[in-house]
């Protein structure tokens, strides 16, 4: 495809003469994509194999997607005020070109000038696990206002104030939604160890719940028993339509041409421990994580419990050529009768690379995969639901029964 074709090209160049400043405009972003081969041959999955736990989808030769981000920038000075201009679009598989963010960030105030505020629409993730894919502090991307940065002792402060529509997608008439986020950083508790917190609480209208609330606490720990290695403890808890990392939960399925009340979901009780390592220790560098989730929505009567551990680990053999390696197990369990799912992944892929850090990108895998997984799995996973709610048999990677499915291509991804 043209933007497969596009962005290898330019993973073929150098992150440093991607990360472009045009008069004074700076141009930075995102893209990953690669052709994908599915070992069976009456079945075409890509990847996405994941039994749909925040923190199950082990993305190295899992993907499944194609996009682009480009975050476009411009910053003026009157006077020592900074004004700042941002609006990134992005382009994702077969999907429309959309808007991701758009705001003005005011900075260098007199009364407190190390803070910056914002307004429009923006894009405030705060931190990720990388290789599941999924930030687990983030203000979400929703209209509104707020700031970042504001000095209090030693202490960070950042709040917003957001809506549930976006430049791209409104809420359906007759419901609403309105989130406030305060977050306090750099909280200093030992040696190399800082705590993060995030408050989040929901007010709606409309919806099948009400309201609802979040709280996280974040826990950094650099040279953690050993130096080059970071370790990162997170515990949440959330509640309705707040999301356990701070943004909403959905309100609505997808799917298009029904009514609101029929399009509504409801909210849900959720909390979440989960704890990741990240080292770099000369040419050998990776990414763990443990985690354990409950999920109970509102309109049901029993829960979800998630668990999840893995890692990826790189080893450069020279410069520009790296082995990567990740591993995965996941499980879900049901507090009523119905039958554990598991699902195993392992991924090895060669890879040309800028760099032996484990961060380095741009990077150009070949890899093959191979998943397994129980036979309720494959019951849950057997069909895929389209746009409009419509159900189609034997499309998802359990179908027919299947329990096993391997994967190779190749992958760019590249930021800058």
């Amino acid at each position: 495809m043209k933007l497969t074709c596009v962005a290898a090209a330019l993973c073929c160049v150098g992150t440093a003469a991607l990360a472009a400043d045009v008069g004074g405009v700076e141009v930075t972003g995102y893209s990953r994509g690669g052709g994908v081969y599915s070992y069976n041959k009456d079945q075409q999955i890509k990847g996405g194999l994941s039994l749909g736990g925040d923190l199950q989808k082990y993305r190295l030769g899992n993907e499944g997607d194609n996009g682009v981000e480009v975050n476009i920038a411009k910053t003026f000075d009157v006077d020592g005020v900074k004004y700042k201009l941002d609006y990134m679009p992005t382009k994702w598989n077969d999907g429309a070109v959309g808007t991701e963010q758009a705001f003005v960030e005011v900075g260098g105030l007199s009364f407190a000038p190390e803070a910056k505020v914002w307004a429009g629409q923006r894009r405030l993730r705060i931190q990720d696990v990388h290789i599941v894919d999924k930030f687990l502090l983030d203000y979400g991307v929703n209209e509104g206002a707020g700031f970042t940065d504001l000095s209090v002792g030693s202490m960070k402060v950042g709040a917003s104030l957001q809506t549930g529509d976006t430049f791209d997608k409104k809420m359906i008439a007759g419901t609403s939604a309105n989130r406030l986020n305060v977050d306090v950083s750099e909280i200093n508790t030992n040696p190399g160890g800082k705590v993060r917190m995030m408050l989040t609480s929901v007010s709606t209208s409309g919806l099948k719940s009400s309201g609802g609330s979040g709280f996280s606490v974040n826990h950094n720990q650099s040279d953690f028993l050993t130096k080059g290695l970071t370790n990162s403890l997170f515990i949440q808890t959330s509640s309705g339509y707040a999301a356990l990392n701070g943004q909403f939960n959905t309100f609505y399925n997808s799917y298009t041409g029904l009514t609101a009340l029929a399009n509504q979901v409801a909210g849900k009780k959720s909390n979440r421990i989960a704890d990741s390592i990240t080292w770099q220790s000369g040419r050998f560098g990776g990414q763990a994580i443990l985690g354990y989730q409950t999920t109970k929505a509102d309109d049901v009567s029993y829960t979800i419990k998630d668990t999840s551990l893995g890692g990826r680990m790189s080893y450069a053999y020279s410069k520009n050529f790296k082995m990567l390696v990740e591993a995965g197990t996941t499980a879900r369990s049901f507090s009523d009768s119905q039958a554990a799912q598991r699902l195993n992944k392992v991924t090895i892929a060669p890879t040309i690379a800028m760099s032996q850090d484990f961060w380095s990108r741009p990077e150009l895998r070949f890899y093959v995969t191979r998943a397994n997984w129980n036979a309720a799995a494959a019951t849950a996973n057997s069909a895929t639901t389209d746009a409009t709610g419509t159900s189609h048999a034997n499309t998802g990677f359990g179908a027919n029964g299947r329990t096993s499915q391997t994967l190779a291509g190749v992958q760019y991804e590249v930021w800058w």
